[in-house]
């Protein structure tokens, strides 16, 4: 029985509204990329104890924070060793005896859902605001994210005919490894007034030749990661027929920034866009939350 009522008052504890916390938490432990950016862009950034490895933005959160290391190879025993009083987690966290462990240890724990709709990216901004209490920053800056997608969208509502773009995140054995619904990928490029040319198939699938030469892309949109070689997707045969092939054109842009869905995706957004139909005048500013 006391090992129960242990167990429900650490319940109690992590479901409390943010106003009966007797103190806002001062020792954060931010654990992915888009949180960390949340904090950073609320002004939030001396309140954060450490961060994970996807924290690569500002640059500032990896080199002047400890890092508790990747955020699904989680140690729970050295994230307890920093003492947090706040624990953000991102959903996708893991590995799930790790969460547990955290859950369990009497430290509060938000965990932050992903997801990669507008109203997805207004609730993640919301939810970090409201739990280290700057609730009407948080409303404020989700407010200007959705005004700046909206504007990016009607300017794009004149596009006369969509571009159909494939993302590649890999190569597996010299085929693709592409992004379908469901995905970061997938929302960023409908963000940005495109077709998701593999948009038939739920989440990253490797593609054959035959299906690949059947897609027919426009462009062709891929990451880049620091310290990680650019993949030149030509080096595919079936690719070099397509019109993407035939133009030479690949986009290519930092992997955090294209699918955070954080502060910065409005910019992002617009820069793909941009990208995409360089005879629209879509040159504005981005919303990095800063």
């Amino acid at each position: 029985m006391r090992l129960i009522a242990t167990a429900l008052a650490a319940s109690l504890t992590f479901s409390a509204p943010i106003a009966t916390r007797a103190a806002e938490p001062q020792r954060i432990v931010s654990i992915g990329g888009a949180i960390t950016e949340i904090l950073y862009a609320l002004g939030e950034d001396e309140r954060i104890a450490a961060v994970d490895t996807t924290s690569l933005h500002p640059p500032e959160a990896l080199t002047r924070k400890p890092n508790v290391g990747y955020m699904r190879q989680l140690s729970a025993e050295g994230v307890l060793s920093l003492s947090p009083d706040l624990i953000l987690l991102d959903e996708g966290a893991g590995p799930k005896p790790a969460v547990d462990l955290l859950d369990a240890a009497g430290v509060p724990v938000t965990h932050v859902p992903t997801g990669f709709t507008v109203d997805d990216l207004d609730r993640k901004v919301r939810l970090v605001a409201d739990t280290v209490g700057k609730g009407p920053e948080g409303a404020a800056m989700a407010e200007t994210i959705r005004a700046d997608l909206a504007a990016l969208e009607a300017q794009l509502a004149s596009v006369p005919a969509r571009k159909k773009v494939l993302f590649i995140l890999s190569l597996v054995d010299g085929r693709p490894n592409a992004a379908g619904t469901g995905t970061g990928a997938d929302a960023v490029i409908r963000l940005a007034g495109a077709e998701n040319v593999f948009g038939t198939i739920e989440g990253y699938k490797t593609l054959s030749t035959e299906a690949l030469a059947a897609l027919q892309p426009d462009a062709i949109l891929m990451v880049t990661r620091a310290g990680s070689p650019d993949i030149d997707p030509f080096s595919i045969p079936a690719l070099t027929a397509t019109p993407a092939g035939r133009s030479g054109t690949v986009i290519r842009m930092d992997a955090l920034h294209l699918l955070g869905f954080g502060p910065r995706t409005p910019g992002a957004v617009r820069e793909l866009a941009a990208r995409l139909y360089p005879e629209l005048d879509l040159a504005g500013p981005g919303t990095d939350g800063r």
